[in-house]
């Protein structure tokens, strides 16, 4: 019961609207989930991203300059 309830509080993106967030194109974001890198759920013909796992990808993909 737990599970179902955590599920239905998961929102879910479309590719177009991760490409968007993230400021790359959605043929990177297709990459990024062909490669294992930001989990998504198939539907259909299609993907979703949770919105959770963007952020934490954004999190943890930042890179100290000089």
């Amino acid at each position: 019961m737990s599970t179902e309830r955590q599920l239905a509080e998961v929102r879910f993106l479309t590719v177009a609207e991760v490409a968007s967030i993230m400021r790359v194109s959605k043929m990177t974001v297709y990459r990024l989930v062909h490669a294992g890198d930001l989990p998504a759920v198939r539907v259909g013909r299609s993907f979703r991203v949770p919105e959770d796992e963007v952020h934490t990808y954004l999190r943890t993909s930042f890179v100290d300059t000089a």
